[in-house]
């Protein structure tokens, strides 16, 4: 079977070490094209994805996009929507990483350029893959937790010296922030898991000197099922809380650590299919149980490559496609009326 051709703009941590690699795995799709500026990125694309047309700007690529049948956009935040639309207006169907946009409006336009053009629009929620979220959702739909009451979820480090990107000393207008870095993902696990919200309440943070945007942030959401989710998100936790703490009217779920998948990209493991892949040591589960009745329970394995292989379903097959893109204007609503809400609040 030929292999559908993938281009992926922006070669930095998310085109390179997310995207190309997850790609290459799937084995009905291959990196056809990579786009970026830097030389050094384009060498290390050349030697990572041998046979890829590897060229310095997404004009360059649009103006002759054949071999390409799926365009991925890595690059910063506010460059999402801009070239996403181009990549629709082209005939081509697009993945674009989260953030999804800068704004909810911003993301229905994206939608209808997709609609307008006839092409599948995705977005790259790929925390939905982690293996303490899957775990989570099977404790969920099992009913090992009873009726869910409170959900918390965290995405912490320690960084008291900020490294200086454009994630940490950007303004509003490139999308920077720990609220839409962290917490676009913790919004749709959320949102996921336990529906639409009925009320926001948040705080956010500027705590190291140098970093105009927000490090640290609290997010409360109230469902409209009931549940309440209490989400953080910080760059200067000197001591980490649990990733996952989930209590329901039968038993509770606590669990610590991150998800492996992305420590093994970085250092260069691939799912390669030929050993076991994103699973969890049993000295890592979590517990599940109730007050001195806990006991640990079993880890579903992460699984960052389903993504890729529901893409190619959706464009050879006809499926859906791995995630809703009106789930990012959802997520993207409930992060932008959090930010009102701090503002208010300060």
């Amino acid at each position: 079977m030929a292999e559908l051709g993938v281009a992926v703009i922006g070669y930095g941590l998310a085109g390179a070490v997310f995207h190309a690699p997850l790609v290459a795995a799937e084995p009905r799709l291959r990196v056809a094209a990579v786009v970026t500026s830097s030389e050094r990125r384009a060498e290390q694309a050349r030697r990572e994805h041998s046979g890829a047309r590897v060229v310095p700007t997404a004009d360059e690529l649009f103006a002759d996009p054949a071999g390409v049948d799926l365009v991925v956009v890595a690059t910063p935040n506010r460059t999402h929507a801009p070239l996403a639309t181009r990549a629709l207006a082209a005939g081509l169907p697009v993945v674009v990483d989260k953030p999804f946009a800068l704004t909810a409006a911003e993301g229905e336009q994206m939608i209808a350029a997709a609609e307008r053009a006839g092409r599948l629009l995705t977005v790259f929620q790929n925390r939905r893959w982690d293996s303490d979220f899957r775990t989570v959702r099977r404790l969920i739909e099992d009913g090992s937790l009873g009726a869910v009451r409170r959900f918390e979820s965290r995405f912490e480090r320690w960084r008291p010296v900020p490294k200086g990107g454009w994630r940490e000393v950007g303004g509003a207008a490139e999308g920077a922030g720990i609220l839409y870095d962290l917490g676009s993902h913790l919004v749709d696990q959320a949102l996921h898991l336990f529906g639409p919200v009925a009320g926001i309440y948040c705080e956010l943070d500027s705590r190291r000197d140098g970093v105009p945007t927000d490090d640290d942030a609290f997010l409360a959401l109230t469902h409209v099922s009931g549940v309440r989710s209490h989400l953080w998100m910080s760059a200067v936790a000197p001591q980490l809380g649990p990733r996952f703490r989930v209590l329901g009217s039968d038993s509770g779920y606590v669990s610590y650590g991150l998800d492996p998948q992305e420590e093994a990209l970085r250092s260069g493991r691939r799912p390669d299919g030929r050993k076991p892949w994103g699973t969890v040591d049993s000295e890592n589960w979590g517990l599940l149980g109730t007050e001195g009745d806990v006991h640990p329970t079993p880890s579903e394995p992460g699984d960052y490559p389903a993504f890729y292989a529901a893409m190619a379903d959706a464009l050879l097959d006809g499926l859906p496609v791995p995630v809703d893109p009106w789930d990012a204007v959802a997520a993207l609503q409930v992060l932008e009326q959090a930010r009102s809400v701090a503002a208010a609040e300060s």
